[in-house]
């Protein structure tokens, strides 16, 4: 398991910036992730030899971000493999490592699948291991075509709804290369706005937990030369007042079959914003986050993450061996109860558009979301 530490890169561009890469060392192949905990601060990678240091880098949000989920649950069923450990234990491991993004079970299910279906065949570990390898490097493919074409789409939706160009777009979490094969969802909708010189400014809620926005997404932005403004959660009701905000756009981490949207907690707020203000409220996702499966947003099963994430405040650090959870400076009277929800649940009524790789659904609704699914599988199979 033990796993190491090596420092990469400082100018590189984020695009550039590979947020997990499967190598082949002499000793054994190792998934080599980008440590987002440990951003702005430092560039770090973190070495995953088997199956539960992934876990632990997924629950910790080392690595994170819907389809970077599914990626990364792929690649350690592909893992674990490869080694020699119990295929199945792992990918149950890791299918429940985070419970609301569907991603990361589609993932883990696609490199299990196509390690099965040797095994059923008559194939050795060797020849088993590596279609679940080949898997993860399909889907780690799919997921890069897929982000540029979400990001023509949404571009073009939003010079539909906004002519003219000039776009002022408010952010929620991080969506951009950090989660993505590509340059990642509604992110890479803001960034090829920027790139085509229309929009006029990004801006960037901070984002619990452990502040997304302000440590990845403006991250992001900064090296991406983007013109973009910092802002806390609570703050963004007086740019809706102040008619700053032309339109909200934001990923997804599970879209349920009736079109509700389960993203970072803040997302519900902002879009009942979105609703009073007449401004567009935009889920750019690929069509793996819709989970047929899900009736309703009821369903959804909401992570909550440690109180010490609220109650304390940290800063990106190099870890210490032996130390506990938190540990960080007590901004609440110790022995506070906090309530940490990861994500939130936004109606489909109060959701103007959701961009896929296959195109826009509006107005989102159960029908238009098992229309777009029937045609994306029909795409696949062609």
């Amino acid at each position: 398991m033990a796993d190491q530490y090596a420092h990469g890169g400082d100018h590189k561009r984020p695009t550039e910036i590979p947020a997990l890469r499967w190598e082949e060392p002499p000793e054994g192949p190792v998934l080599i992730l980008l440590d987002q905990t440990r951003l702005p601060a430092e560039e770090v990678e973190l070495v995953c030899t088997d199956a539960p240091a992934l876990v632990e880098a997924i629950r910790s949000l080392a690595v994170r971000g819907a389809p970077l989920l599914g990626i990364a649950g792929a690649y350690g069923v592909a893992l674990a493999a490869a080694r020699g450990f119990d295929v199945d234990d792992a990918a149950v491991a890791l299918e429940g490592a985070r419970p609301t993004a569907v991603n990361l079970a589609v993932g883990v299910r696609r490199a299990l699948s196509a390690h099965r279906g040797v095994v059923a065949r008559g194939g050795d570990e060797r020849e088993a291991a590596g279609a679940a390898l080949a898997a993860a490097r399909r889907l780690h493919r799919e997921d890069a075509e897929a982000s540029a074409r979400m990001a023509e789409h949404g571009v073009a939706l939003l010079d539909e709804l906004l002519p003219g160009g000039g776009h002022r777009i408010l952010t929620h979490c991080n969506t951009g290369s950090l989660v993505s094969g590509g340059e990642g969802t509604a992110f890479a909708v803001a960034l090829a706005a920027h790139r085509a010189g229309r929009l006029r400014r990004l801006w960037v809620d901070e984002t619990r937990p452990l502040l997304q926005g302000a440590r990845l997404t403006a991250y992001e932005a900064a090296r991406s030369e983007m013109a973009y403004t910092l802002l806390t959660d609570s703050a963004a009701g007086s740019l809706f007042a102040a008619g700053e905000v032309d339109a909200v756009l934001i990923g997804a981490d599970r879209i349920a079959a009736d079109g509700s949207v389960a993203n970072k907690v803040g997302s519900y707020p902002l879009a009942v914003l979105a609703r009073y203000h007449h401004v567009p409220f935009i889920v750019v996702a690929p069509v793996t986050t819709v989970d047929p499966q899900t009736p309703d947003g009821a369903s959804i099963e909401v992570e909550q993450r440690p109180g010490h994430e609220v109650t304390e405040v940290t800063a990106p650090q190099v870890p210490v061996a032996g130390t506990e959870a938190g540990g960080g400076i007590l901004v609440a009277p110790l022995g506070t109860q906090a309530y940490n929800p990861a994500f939130d649940v936004t109606p489909p009524e109060l959701v103007t558009a959701i961009v896929t790789e296959e195109g826009a659904v509006s107005p989102v609704t159960a029908e238009a979301l098992a229309e777009l699914c029937a045609r994306s599988r029909q795409v696949t199979m062609s």
